[in-house]
């Protein structure tokens, strides 16, 4: 076997750490100057004329309170194995950002943590961040599904038939799991994923949820806000629904990252449109919320991948 020196080691890990912040960034500023829905005049005209200081400083609050709260979470949950800082969190969340930025729905984000810790406790890491995001998409789910009950109550986007089919499946797959719980395919099964669920704290579970309902909120709100900001008058429950369903179902996309905001801006176009919202603010909107929720933390990320010093020993 051939053995590569201390140094090499270190020459390589520091090349994989640049790749990953060049091609980050090279991402980036490819999305932003290169797309060509994008009015810059236009955007640059409205915020001239809005001057208002303490509106924009207000999103920029809720820009850090979206991930302040999964810092928070993720504290919360790796308390189970130990007690960590939130400065060692906020680390460990915004560096597997960035180092998930290029992987399909963030997948890279579980290889991402669990090189902050122990190589003897990456199952747990991962086991954790599925925990975290999965919360996440629960509420994700249930709130874009009575957004969009209530969404197709006004527009009729689906037949009441469909409503109910869709229903009929959802219960069918829920009635199919509970029946398979006892499955297991390669020594892992539902019934054990319950059972080391049930394994951490109920107190933890609970905190886990409250932070995971906030940070939703704080994002959905974040989102009708900059719509209030570019003068789109709807009634707050409409406009709310439709975020809500937008956000339901972009996410339910595969994905990358970089590419979130043209996948939820090409799902806005269609049910904004239908409110007759113009389409140059909803393109706006949707990279504003890519911008300031993705760009800004991996750029902050970038900082952590770069001083990174893995745990794990060869």
């Amino acid at each position: 076997m051939i053995s590569v020196s201390h140094k090499a080691k270190q020459f390589l890990v520091l090349v994989v750490k640049l790749l990953i912040v060049g091609a980050a960034f090279y991402f980036i500023y490819n999305q932003l100057m290169q797309n060509d829905r994008l009015d810059w005049d236009k955007f640059i005209n409205l915020i001239k004329s809005k001057q208002s200081f303490a509106s924009f400083a207000f999103i920029l609050l809720l820009t850090f309170l979206n991930r302040f709260l999964e810092i928070l979470k993720w504290q919360n949950l790796v308390s189970v194995i130990r007690k960590i800082t939130v400065g060692e969190a906020s680390r460990q969340v915004l560096g597997a950002l960035t180092a998930a930025i290029f992987t399909p729905n963030g997948i890279g984000e579980y290889a991402g943590k669990a090189l902050f810790f122990e190589k003897p406790q990456t199952k747990k890491i991962v086991f954790l961040n599925l925990i975290c995001n999965g919360i996440q998409m629960i509420l994700t789910v249930i709130f874009g599904l009575f957004g969009l009950l209530y969404f197709n109550a006004s527009f009729q986007v689906i037949t009441p038939q469909s409503v109910l089919i869709l229903f009929g499946i959802l219960v069918v797959v829920i009635l199919l799991l509970f029946l398979a719980k006892r499955l297991t395919i390669k020594g892992y099964s539902i019934e054990k994923l319950i059972h080391k669920i049930n394994e951490i704290p109920k107190t933890v579970h609970q905190k886990n949820v409250l932070l995971a309902i906030a940070r939703y909120l704080v994002f959905s709100h974040q989102y009708y806000i900059l719509f209030l900001l570019f003068d789109v008058d709807l009634p707050y429950w409409l406009l709310m629904a439709t975020i809500t369903s937008v956000y339901f179902l972009a996410s339910s996309l595969p994905t990358f990252q970089f590419l979130d905001f043209a996948v939820k801006g090409s799902v806005a176009l269609y049910f904004f449109g239908l409110l007759g919202v113009n389409e140059w603010i909803v393109v706006f909107i949707s990279t504003l919320m890519w911008f300031l929720n993705v760009v800004l933390p991996v750029v902050i990320g970038s900082y952590f991948v770069l001083n990174f010093k893995s745990p794990w020993k060869s």
